[in-house]
């Protein structure tokens, strides 16, 4: 079994907002040691302004946690 599919194994037993952390801290590490999309953080700060008003949307607020 490889070290990917023993992450996984692990991963489905934990509950919803764990895993929630660990996407997180995979995201940390592809910045950390630069495998991100070149641009891709420049776009998705450009995105900001034009989708702040979907974003903060009351009636989806239940959203926000993700």
């Amino acid at each position: 079994m490889s070290i990917a599919d023993r992450i996984y194994e692990e991963v489905r037993r934990l509950p919803e907002p764990l895993t929630k952390e660990v996407l997180d801290f995979i995201g940390y590490l592809e910045a950390k040691h630069g495998l991100n999309e070149p641009g891709l953080e420049e776009l998705k700060k450009s995105q900001e302004p034009a989708m702040q008003h979907t974003w903060a949307n009351p009636e989806d607020e239940v959203w926000d946690e993700w």
